[in-house]
């Protein structure tokens, strides 16, 4: 994993931000027009929002150490190695569809890839093991990210994200020992407290989102 690269291009984009502040005035135009499911304090509604969108792109080096980790300790990188590399290359070596997507604003499309990669691999990790390989919640911040980006741009994003894990983690990746015991692992105690530094990225920065089984 080549973190380090995605920390010093988002820390590029960051001090281009302090400039013409081009995300913020992206997401201060977003304001007027964000789904009613989401929901942001009164008051500083736009630094909130922008609090949001930094943490979610500067998470994602952080979560990606993270399950090279986990999956370097259970002794599944070869099942998992090669989706966090693809997550990498969306940072390092984006898709052509990101063409001319520059600074903040364009690192929020590749952040959402990243979080979308993973969210999906957790999806294959609880249909075969019933467990996620990351207890990390993202949903709501990626449907909160999916909505500012915007339809259909998000739509094919999420299809750049299927296409890329079209082969990768099939059922065979799965029936490896070296997973099979890692499901033991999962609801331990120790790896339940390893991960209750992530709480819900959305919550933790007050953008609350609406969902409808909630009414």
């Amino acid at each position: 994993m080549n973190t380090a690269a995605i920390r010093q291009l988002i820390d590029r984009a960051r001090q281009h931000e302090a400039g013409s502040q081009p995300l913020a005035q992206f997401l201060q135009a977003q304001l007027e027009r964000l789904h009613p499911a989401i929901r942001l304090p009164a008051e500083n509604a736009g630094a909130t929002l922008n609090a949001f969108v930094v943490a979610y792109i500067e998470q994602v080096p952080d979560v990606l150490d993270a399950a090279a980790a986990v999956a370097r300790e259970a002794g599944i990188e070869a099942a998992v190695g090669p989706v966090l590399q693809l997550a990498e290359q969306f940072f390092l070596q984006p898709p052509a569809l990101l063409n001319g997507h520059n600074g903040l604003e364009g690192l929020l499309d590749e952040a959402y890839l990243a979080h979308r990669l993973v969210e999906e691999v957790n999806d294959r990790y609880i249909g075969h093991l019933g467990q996620p390989l990351i207890p990390l919640d993202t949903t709501r911040a990626n449907l909160i990210a999916h909505q500012l980006i915007g339809e259909p741009f998000a739509n094919q994003l999420d299809e750049a994200v299927h296409h890329a894990l079209a082969g990768l983690l099939d059922d065979a990746s799965f029936a490896q020992p070296s997973v099979q015991a890692y499901r033991e692992r999962l609801a331990a105690p120790g790896t339940v407290a390893a991960w209750q530094r992530w709480p819900c990225l959305s919550q933790q920065l007050g953008v609350e989102l609406q969902l409808p089984q909630e009414r």
